[in-house]
């Protein structure tokens, strides 16, 4: 009798079952995921004020969503654990807060926002999102966006502005110092990134003719680098290997995304739509952009950052900013917005089917009644997997353990089989 063929057999079916085991993982995970950054629900802030800016941070076991504002009296910070509930904090200054970051040297970390406007108080900061104190800026510029990085031992925060000086910088949030910027454009948006050892501050503006671009290695020296298409570029962030930028507006319309892999060398790509883009965010496996125009399309995502596809948005409001962030095992993307009536924060999170509720005690069997004999209990677990609907899927836990499942059913078969060929 001829064994030498079942031996070579065996592993094979091992590693098909292990093969089985990945496949069935990856669709578990699929499935898992399937609704972050696709299906949208609005929630409601905790004033209709025009949120413009949102971030998610504080210290460890603290952290929470912090949003900042154009508009309000008083109130032109919101704050939430989860996104869903929101409550209005006492702000220090009624000023257009524009721009919100959290970060700092280690132990002394803050929220910082920077306004558009205000006197000698274009900054405020926070430890916690709740508390908030008042900074002198470095100049009286419009101060759109803000940011923290730097080489290890030079961290900072750096701000850019619209007009005047163009840039200021602090090490602390709080203590501010003029910079200049490589040109007077109309700096809107700045970030940090880019790959190991060429890390730097990018920072894009609105105006400009092919020098919609600085960078600079340290926030204070900055150098202009050629863009490939004029747009005004609104919005610039470093996400999973790659700085995105958004425009709002630019002809040909729909190229209104440029990515860039070290801040220097950039390419449009086309959205999704011909919206006015104005912020983007990363999770969970996903790019996702908002817009404040469109009509029931002012979300787009991306796994790429290049191909983008429409989402449908869960308002046609004017949505300004999003972020992704939460507590372990509960992260969202949110976004906030300009305009709304109650609607002015969206979420979108993975879809985890509720826990099954106890079944009704069946009644007595009646005397001499057929006794049924119950369904194994994989094949119970494997049908309510694959009859879960869209809406209610499978939690991770319940999908990891089905894959493991299909995965060990696959090395079983595969053992059996041998061993009857063995036997043959």
């Amino acid at each position: 009798m001829n064994y030498s063929r079942p031996s070579r057999i065996r592993p094979l079916f091992l590693a098909v079952g292990i093969a089985c085991t990945l496949a069935f993982g990856l669709l578990a995970s699929s499935i898992a995921s399937a609704t972050l950054g696709t299906t949208w629900t609005t929630r409601t802030s905790a004033a209709d004020n025009s949120w413009g800016a949102i971030a998610y941070g504080g210290p460890t076991g603290q952290e929470l969503f912090v949003a900042v504002a154009y508009s309000g009296t008083g109130n032109r910070v919101m704050t939430s654990t989860d996104a869903i509930t929101w409550t209005s904090q006492t702000t220090p200054a009624d000023n257009h807060w524009r721009g919100l970051t959290y970060g700092g040297p280690s132990g002394q970390e803050l929220f910082v926002a920077v306004s558009t406007t205000g006197t000698g108080n274009r900054v405020m900061t926070s430890p916690n999102g709740i508390t908030w104190t008042v900074r002198n800026a470095a100049a009286t510029s419009s101060w759109e966006s803000v940011t923290y990085g730097g080489p290890i031992g030079q961290k900072l925060f750096v701000a850019v502005a619209s007009d005047g000086s163009g840039v200021m910088t602090s090490p602390n949030g709080i203590t501010w110092t003029s910079q200049t910027a490589a040109t007077n454009n109309r700096w809107s948006s700045v970030a940090y990134g880019g790959p190991v050892g060429q890390e730097k501050f990018v920072a894009v503006s609105t105006n400009g003719t092919g020098n919609q671009v600085m960078t600079s290695t340290d926030g204070i020296q900055w150098t202009s680098q050629a863009t490939p298409a004029v747009r005004e570029w609104i919005d610039v962030k470093y996400l999973n290997g790659v700085f995105i930028a958004l425009a709002v507006r630019g002809t040909p319309a729909i190229e209104r995304v440029m990515t860039s892999i070290d801040g220097i060398t950039w390419t449009v790509r086309n959205a999704a739509a011909e919206n006015e883009w104005q912020s983007v965010a990363y999770g969970g496996g996903l790019f996702v952009a908002v817009s404040r125009t469109g009509i029931g399309n002012r979300v787009m995502t991306s796994t790429d950052g290049i191909q983008w596809t429409s989402q449908t948005s869960a308002a046609n409001n004017s949505w300004r900013a999003i972020t992704y962030g939460g507590p372990a095992g509960q992260e969202r993307f949110v976004a906030v917005s300009f305009s709304g009536t109650g609607t002015r924060v969206m979420t979108s999170e993975n879809v985890v089917a509720p826990a099954p509720t106890q079944a009704p005690t069946a009644s007595p069997t009646p005397t001499n009644a057929p006794t049924t004999t119950s369904a194994p209990t994989t094949t119970v677990a494997i049908s309510k997997a694959l009859t879960t609907s869209d809406n209610q899927l499978p939690a991770t836990g319940d999908s990891s353990a089905l894959a493991v499942l299909l995965g060990a059913l696959c090395v079983f078969a595969g053992s059996f089989i041998t061993l009857r060929r063995r036997g043959a």
